[in-house]
């Protein structure tokens, strides 16, 4: 069974997206900030937040392979986030298609609006997906279980083709979502990801902790994963 998440109150400011283009907003200039600051209202309008989870329960952990009914998540990743978990939270999430068809529409006549809007968008998925781990962390709280290491396919570890066992755990159809033969979203801002339920669980570690470039990666000193 799932459930389906269409209340959400995404508020966003010129900070936010300065950061989801990539750029400190310390270090911005002031023409990016009024170009942030311009986007808001139209950035704000055009998102359409849904997001869509199930809980399976987990049969085995063998090696790298996770097993529950009707599917399997594999990967050196899937061992390392997943191990002792009785059960996994499974969820997909978008900001829907409009602000991208928006961003594409502006690409050629002002890309420095289409990219502030990009950089919108990016900031508004986070907001959405933080949002379902709250709803989830309120969740498992209430049943007196902990949450594990949040994790997505595509990371290192976990192949993006494990997006299709995701898609036959939900519904994306429902939402609007559909998946390419080469395991892409649609819309394009979307993200999958993963979280184990269980009775000793933490959710200390990132899948930074795990990276082969993590020593290396200013993303992992300076950002935080969407």
């Amino acid at each position: 069974m799932h459930k389906i998440i269409k209340d959400f109150n995404i508020k966003l400011t010129a900070k936010d997206i300065l950061k989801g283009q990539g750029i400190d907003p310390e270090r911005a200039s002031q023409r990016l900030f009024e170009t942030a600051e311009a986007v808001i209202n139209e950035a704000e309008a055009l998102l359409e937040p849904v997001a869509i989870y199930t809980v399976v329960d987990v049969i085995e952990l063998d090696h790298q392979t996770v097993r529950f009914n009707n599917g399997e998540f594999k990967g050196s990743l899937v061992q390392k986030s997943m191990a002792g978990a009785a059960q996994l939270y499974v969820v997909v999430c978008t900001i829907g298609k409009a602000l991208e068809e928006r961003v594409d529409q502006l690409m050629t006549e002002d890309p420095v609006r289409a990219i502030a809007l990009d950089g919108a968008g990016i900031t508004a998925l986070r907001k959405v997906s933080l949002t379902v781990e709250d709803i989830i962390s309120k969740e498992t709280c209430e049943l007196g279980l902990s949450l594990g290491m949040r994790a997505q396919p595509g990371q290192e570890g976990w192949p993006i083709e494990q997006q299709r066992e995701v898609f036959k755990l939900l519904p994306g159809n429902e939402i609007g979502m559909r998946l390419t033969d080469s395991c892409l979203m649609l819309p394009r801002k979307s993200v999958s990801f993963v979280i184990p339920r269980g009775k000793d669980l933490s959710d200390a570690k990132v899948p930074c902790d795990f990276c082969s470039k993590r020593d290396r990666c200013e993303w992992r000193k300076e950002k935080q994963i969407v």
